[in-house]
């Protein structure tokens, strides 16, 4: 194992610090691993988190018009009920807290045992759990589709619905839509490191690509010979298409995400024959992002994400945000 870090049990904490040290919009409440917008507003407060490993999710999504607060698992390990309960408590304004949760075993128990301490204290909290990934119904993290970079999209247009002052059942209901609008699949040429583990998650041999990978170093449901760009993303968009009722001239939003390891060049390769696929099928695209959005450490590989939108998810796509790690930002708090 090469990484350069430097002792294995401060991987997460040390991360955290020099995240905060680079991004004064952030703070972090002492002694926990939750992260904080500097400044609150008093509005509905949105809460997401997961295992570390992913940067820049879910920190990065903390800002105005987004994230409220995100809270840091070990690498690849849910949080705890106690620092999500920190996190609710921390931005909860009188206006009820939602949570944004990727379907993960781990990751829903957790938070659904912080909302309901929550609750005992008197805190209004309700949820979302994210499953975009349309390559399995099950895997050794999860029971149901999994929630991958689609989640980067509930982030936003929950953010500017709770910015924009709605009540939570009314940011919960919107958060709900994108999770029913949004698919994902991934890919990977090779596995990512767990520093606790050192050693790489799975074995491919040098021709080999492993497709419908998770985010957590899970195999994928198919290995194939490696292909060109193009025939990938082919493979990719045909199942998110078979999962998302989609017509000629609809609206939405596509997502090329890196997982960790990754060249940008790569990217926009895949990207060039995404919007191909897009404009045969007479798809409006109103959005796209090449980038790493969720990672997974040093994994080699994308995902894509296809959102379908409608006059409402596409005003909250569009209003301004600012989060370190949203591309399309104004400036705010």
């Amino acid at each position: 194992m090469k990484k350069l870090i430097n002792e294995v049990g401060n991987y997460v904490t040390e991360m955290l610090d020099g995240l905060v040290a680079a991004v004064p919009s952030l703070r972090r409440v002492e002694g926990t691993q939750v992260l904080l917008r500097a400044n609150l507003k008093d509005k509905v407060g949105l809460v997401s988190g997961g295992g570390s490993g992913h940067e820049p999710a879910h920190a990065g999504y903390v800002g105005t018009g987004m994230l409220d607060a995100a809270v840091a698992g070990e690498v690849f390990t849910s949080p705890t009920p106690d620092q999500i309960l920190t996190a609710i408590r921390a931005v909860h304004r009188g206006k009820g807290v939602l949570l944004i949760v990727k379907n993960y075993t781990g990751d829903v128990m957790n938070f659904e045992m912080a909302a309901d301490l929550a609750h005992a204290q008197g805190i209004e909290v309700a949820q979302v759990v994210v499953d975009d990934d349309v390559a399995v119904e099950g895997s050794t993290y999860t029971v149901g589709r999994r929630g991958i970079a689609g989640t980067v999209w509930v982030h936003k247009i929950a953010g500017a619905a709770a910015e924009a002052g709605l009540s939570l059942e009314e940011v919960q209901r919107v958060a709900s839509k994108v999770v029913t609008h949004v698919r994902s699949m991934g890919m990977a040429l090779s596995a990512c490191t767990v520093p606790a583990h050192g050693r790489p998650s799975f074995a491919l041999a040098e021709s080999e690509v492993e497709m419908g990978i998770g985010i957590h170093g899970e195999p994928g449901v198919e290995r194939r010979k490696l292909g060109t760009s193009a025939a990938t993303v082919d493979f990719l968009l045909e199942r998110i298409f078979a999962n998302l009722s989609l017509q000629s001239c609809d609206a939405v939003a596509v997502m090329v995400n890196g997982l960790g390891a990754t060249p940008l060049s790569e990217l926009y390769i895949a990207n060039r024959r995404v919007a191909e696929v897009c404009q045969e099928k007479n798809l409006q695209v109103q959005q796209t992002l090449v980038g790493e959005f969720m990672t997974s450490l040093e994994m080699a590989g994308f995902s894509l994400s296809v959102l379908k939108l409608d006059e409402e998810l596409q005003n909250y796509l569009n209003a301004p945000a600012y989060a370190p790690a949203w591309p399309q930002t104004e400036r705010g708090e």
